[in-house]
């Protein structure tokens, strides 16, 4: 779909949904709280729910009103960082109110001074929002975010991340050349305010997942997919678009970025199921110096498959610390 279909069907959908939920809310949040008295009466899931949802949809029409103000303007790219901060924070802030969720952060300002690359864990889209304000702890950090090309469905992401140094990745692409240079060409030139993030997953993790990405990786190399067995709640990491990003930013050291707590937050019935949240999502940051990370291609899947195993192993402690002496179930 071409940037102007897409925005013609997404602003227009957006901005109804926005009214619609608000002119409808006196009758649609009396039938969701009987429902959720009879069914979910600690918790109140579906009410949370759509309340959110209504959070949503007007935070992304009064931003995509600023996002037309800016390129009206033509403003430079300070205003839009801005926006893009208030965006996040006004996302993670109806979070917490109408859901819930708090974070406790450990490590919070590893990421600066900059250049870094962020490699991140992805349970939920949750947590790549949530992560802009760990990874970019002042209002001068600039951001520079790999996400999937799908999220472009979001107009405030479309708009908005198209004028920022973002890069909206085609999983899809049959040669994978183009997007890997253009990861590279985004970090290229990259100071002591940038940070690089990206999910080298490539997508949520669920055991279904792991379990095809497995035996794609053992046709090819089974010697990586025997390395990678050990993994319970994480997908093995794609080294190509971590090393590329890399590549752009020879200088820059790595942070890695696990959290728990979004787990299961990637589907409707998952949702439902976890709101409200009460135990704080957890998120850690440890940075690794450049020197400790190979060049080398074939040592750089080594390291970064050995990196992943280790974040594998302190989301299952995390998890079962958090759980006690109830099972874990696999993510």
């Amino acid at each position: 779909m071409t940037k102007l279909r897409r925005r013609v069907v997404s602003i227009p959908a957006v901005i109804l949904g926005a009214v619609l939920l608000l002119v409808l809310a006196p009758i649609w949040l009396p039938v969701t709280l009987i429902v959720d008295l009879v069914t979910a009466p600690r918790r109140l899931p579906r009410t949370r729910l759509l309340l959110f949802g209504l959070c949503w949809s007007w935070l992304e029409t009064i931003a995509l009103g600023v996002c037309f103000v800016l390129w009206v303007t033509r403003r430079p790219l300070g205003p839009w960082y801005t926006l893009q901060r208030w965006w996040a924070a006004r996302i993670v802030g109806s979070l917490r109110v109408v859901c819930g969720f708090r974070m406790d952060v450990e490590g919070a300002g590893v990421t600066m001074p900059g250049p870094v690359v962020v490699f991140g864990r992805h349970a939920s889209l949750a947590d790549s929002i949530a992560s802009l304000f760990i990874v970019a702890p002042d209002a001068h950090t600039k951001p520079h975010y790999v996400l999937k090309r799908e999220l472009l469905a979001d107009p405030c992401l479309d708009i908005a991340g198209n004028r920022i140094p973002n890069h909206f990745l085609d999983r899809a692409a049959t040669d994978s050349g183009p997007e890997l240079a253009s990861l590279t060409a985004l970090s290229t030139g990259m100071g002591a305010e940038d940070v690089a993030v990206i999910f080298p997953e490539g997508t949520r993790s669920n055991p279904k997942k792991r379990a095809r990405a497995l035996e794609k990786i053992a046709a090819r190399d089974p010697a990586r997919a025997e390395r990678l067995r050990g993994l319970r709640h994480l997908l093995p990491p794609r080294p190509a678009g971590s090393a590329a990003l890399l590549a752009g930013t020879p200088d820059s050291d790595v942070v890695i970025l696990g959290h728990i707590g979004f787990e299961g937050l990637d589907t409707f019935g998952g949702i439902l199921r976890r709101l409200p949240r009460k135990p704080p999502v957890r998120m850690w940051l440890r940075r690794i110096p450049r020197s400790e990370i190979p060049a080398d291609d074939t040592a750089f899947t080594v390291w970064l498959d050995k990196t992943w195993l280790t974040l594998d192993d302190e989301v299952d402690t995390a998890l079962r610390a958090e759980a006690g002496p109830t099972e874990v179930e696999p993510a």
